[in-house]
């Protein structure tokens, strides 16, 4: 919520990018990383973590900003935000560009049902926070453990992979 409000003060003059966008950059990690080292006895948290890891590792490649694909902007339903993004940009986003370091790991993977578009740093960070609702109702369960449960908490990722391709692909 904090990013959002930094966005939408940059986007209305507000607050300049080069202040707003390291500062809600700062801030989430701060508060992200807090979370994962209080619960860090939880394993599938290590998934959002490396989510976490690659979306930082491309957002300070690139000058602060996560870099978003045009074409997945277009294929979303959010061609405005291009010109936008061309122009003035916001605190936290950048249009994607040949100049662009590490591509790949950027806001490159729409989800037309959703008008959004995300970052295989995202989609890490979704399967690692499906895979603590799994283990935590395992753990309550208290049933399964060893490796049977090993070996069910991945079995229950990769079908979530499944339905996420599945549905949005």
């Amino acid at each position: 919520m904090g990013e959002g409000s930094l966005a939408y003060l940059t986007y209305r003059g507000l607050l300049p990018g080069s202040f707003a966008g390291p500062l809600a950059k700062v801030w989430v990690l701060a508060l992200v990383g807090y979370g994962l080292w209080q619960n860090r006895h939880l394993k599938s948290l290590y998934l959002v973590f490396l989510g976490l890891l690659l979306n930082t590792l491309v957002i300070l490649v690139n000058g602060g900003h996560m870099p978003v694909s045009p074409e997945a902007l277009v294929r979303v339903g959010l061609a405005d935000w291009v010109e936008l993004l061309k122009g003035q940009g916001d605190a936290v986003h950048a249009l994607l560009t040949e100049k662009t370091r590490l591509p790949f790991l950027g806001d490159v993977i729409p989800l037309a049902r959703m008008r959004k578009v995300i970052s295989p740093g995202d989609v890490l960070i979704l399967l690692g926070i499906l895979g603590v609702v799994v283990e935590g109702s395992l753990r309550a369960a208290g049933g399964i453990r060893g490796p049977k449960r090993a070996a069910l908490l991945r079995l229950l990722l990769l079908l979530a992979l499944v339905l996420v391709l599945l549905r949005w692909g």
